[in-house]
């Protein structure tokens, strides 16, 4: 062999020894100096530690009829790094849980072992998506809040997110009691990115929500929602809401509002028809309101049902150039009659018996210009000014329910006064929050009632607003063999430039019965009716229709 040759031998061992040598440095490098670094990415891709969500406690009705549970629903998500073929891949999806196929792209194209694709989708497509496991996609089970009655008692209820947080309602405002703590696991996972449960896995369980009872009674929320949508179709309107309450302890049976939404899909309607408008809109009552001034003129002793006022024929100039009108003249009536009627004139006459003081002291006794304390979020307080800041006219049109905003829920107070006898209750949502089997950990105590008026006068008043219903302007709530009290409200809505519209009403009615001994109170608003917007014409009539469906249900004697 020739020395060149043994030369270019030696020049291979020589380069070989020195790429092995290359190699043993780095090998040392990588045990000795890089150990921690790289154990940790390895800990990292091999390890997983998930959240275990716990399950959110379910919404009764008083009856036990769930309203809002939770079931587990399919969510699928991929490890990002194993899918291949990402197009082909975002597009079958596509096709199987009806997400956008350049979205998922998207999703899948990111450089990441975890990444969801689409969350609570139909249980129905699991065996579809199961085979898909083998490309880098698998899906996972999830708590989906569900609806079962749909929309019933949606503005109540309020909704969640998709992770199970209550955004508005009861849902929010009683988030931390519903949704209970989250658990987690820590294990290992294959090169798949699958669990590999055995002893090394460590677990801490969930603590599942508290359940929630509420006095709303379905059967009756359910008529309140079909009355409202068939008001609303008859006479046009552009919203409404009615209340049920026991007059007794405050509980709120009904509460429903119109327009209303599915609480499952809240992002398909805009926030406006998500408003609570039992508690969030403020309309000067009308008068409905005549029951508070009466109430006061009673109370105080200035006048007495059979006295007689002079009404002027229909028209009365009061101060600044201002002229009381009456939808109809009337001469001397009784204050009896003068409810009845819903005279302005002979109702502000007599008012002027009382002081501003006296007379500001019993509105507010009625709860009007705060809030009542209901549970739910978005409650207002309604707009009521101390006499300090009353005009020269304040005195003449707040007693016939002018100059003074409120909402409805404070008009089923006011009137759960007459028809409890006098007293003043707290108006409620929650009964109870138990656990799933049935114990209670909470049990609401609510306000003690607070007398407002004697039950002499309460009486009084009482008769008058029988009367209403009988004979006055109220006489389309009357109910065939059952004696219901009642009184009609028609106000006039302000435009943007502060004066009253002539074309935008808000129609209500407010009633109670059977009369001696009222079981229910019942609040009937509704926004802007057309062409016909009087509260005895347009709200009276659904009051009538509410009660004639219930009448069975409740067991009235006809």
């Amino acid at each position: 062999m020739t020395r060149p040759a043994n030369d270019r031998i030696v020049g291979v061992l020589l380069a070989g020894l020195f790429l092995l040598g290359l190699l043993w440095v780095r090998c040392a490098w990588l045990q000795v100096f890089g150990a921690k670094h790289y154990t940790a990415i390895a800990r990292q891709q091999h390890s997983m530690h998930e959240t275990i969500t716990a399950p959110r406690g379910t919404i009764y009705d008083a009856h036990g009829q769930p309203l809002a549970m939770s079931v587990l629903a399919p969510s699928v998500y991929a490890n990002a790094r194993q899918v291949a073929a990402k197009r082909d891949m975002a597009r079958q999806l596509s096709k199987l849980v009806d997400r956008d196929a350049q979205f998922l792209q998207q999703r899948l194209e990111q450089d990441r072992g975890f990444v969801w694709l689409a969350r609570q989708v139909d249980p129905a497509l699991t065996p579809a998506l199961l085979p898909l496991r083998r490309a880098g996609v698998g899906i996972r089970e999830e708590p989906k809040r569900l609806y079962p009655h749909q929309q019933l008692a949606s503005h109540v209820l309020g909704f969640v997110n998709i992770d199970q947080r209550g955004l508005e309602g009861l849902e929010l405002a009683y988030n931390g009691m519903l949704q209970g703590r989250d658990g987690w696991r820590a294990t290992w996972r294959d090169a798949k990115g699958e669990q590999l449960v055995g002893p090394w896995t460590t677990e801490v369980a969930p603590v599942p929500g508290h359940d929630m009872v509420l006095t709303i009674d379905a059967v009756v929320q359910q008529v309140a929602e079909e009355t409202l949508e068939w008001g609303l179709k008859k006479y046009h309107a552009k919203g409404g809401s009615i209340i049920v309450m026991d007059p007794r302890t405050g509980a709120i049976w009904a509460m429903a509002n119109a327009p209303t939404y599915d609480n499952g899909a809240p992002a398909s309607v805009p926030p406006e028809k998500r408003r609570n408008r039992a508690i969030t809109d403020v309309f000067e009552p009308g008068s409905i309101f005549k029951i508070v001034t009466a109430s006061a003129l009673l109370q105080e002793g200035r006048i007495t049902p059979q006295e007689q006022i002079f009404c002027e024929q229909g028209a009365w100039p009061t101060v600044a150039r201002h002229v009381l009108h009456d939808h109809h003249g009337h001469g001397l009536l009784t204050f009896h009659d003068i409810i009845k009627n819903s005279s302005n004139i002979g109702t502000s006459k007599a008012a002027q018996r009382l002081k501003p003081e006296e007379f500001y002291r019993y509105v507010r006794a009625f709860g009007f210009g705060q809030k009542t304390g209901l549970e739910i979020p978005g409650e207002v307080s309604g707009l009521l000014s101390p006499p300090s800041r009353w005009s020269k006219l304040t005195p003449y049109i707040m007693p016939i329910g002018q100059e003074i905003a409120a909402t409805p829920i404070q008009l089923a107070v006011m009137t759960a006064v007459v028809a409890n006898g006098g007293l003043r209750v707290s108006p409620y949502l929650v009964k109870d929050i138990q656990t799933a089997n049935g114990h209670v950990v909470r049990s609401y105590a609510h306000k003690e009632p607070v007398r407002i008026l004697s039950a002499e006068v309460a009486q009084q008043v009482s008769d008058m607003l029988v009367s209403v219903v009988e004979s006055g302007t109220g006489q389309l709530a009357n109910v065939k063999g059952l004696t219901v009290a009642g009184k009609t409200g028609t106000a006039q809505k302000l435009e943007p430039t502060g004066r009253y519209s002539h074309s935008r009403f808000v129609a209500s009615f407010v009633g109670y019965g059977p009369v001696p001994d009222p079981r229910f109170v019942m609040v009937v608003s509704m926004d802007e009716p057309r062409p016909l917007y009087f509260g005895g014409v347009v709200s009276a009539p659904m009051f009538k229709r509410m009660v004639e469906q219930l009448a069975g249900y409740w067991e009235l004697a006809r």
